[in-house]
């Protein structure tokens, strides 16, 4: 077969999906509570799709897209680092959502 699906059993891609949908998850909490998206990109995405939910859907289908472009230049590694700092963003998000709910 010329073109294979593996990467998606990459752990790294796995992981990063996961994150991916986490992240949506808490900004679509934080846009709930009235928190305005602080990504310059993704506000502008919002800012033109018709429901928060469907630009939050496109930037992280985006996202998926890069993380499969990234596996298939043999990048693992940098995607392994981006998932950290991702891993990191989603703690910072839940810590601010459970202070901002004291």
């Amino acid at each position: 077969m010329f073109f294979s699906l593996g990467f998606l059993q990459s752990s790294q891609f796995l992981q990063f999906a996961y994150l991916q949908t986490l992240d949506l998850l808490s900004t679509a909490a934080f846009l709930a509570q009235g928190v305005e998206e602080g990504n310059p990109v993704v506000r502008l995405v919002l800012s033109i799709s018709p429901n928060p939910l469907y630009g939050l859907a496109l930037v992280k289908g985006g996202a998926l897209v890069l993380a499969i472009a990234t596996l298939c230049l043999g990048k693992e590694g940098f995607l392994a680092k981006v998932n950290y700092c991702f891993a990191a963003l989603i703690v910072w998000n839940l810590a601010c959502l459970v202070l901002a709910s004291v």
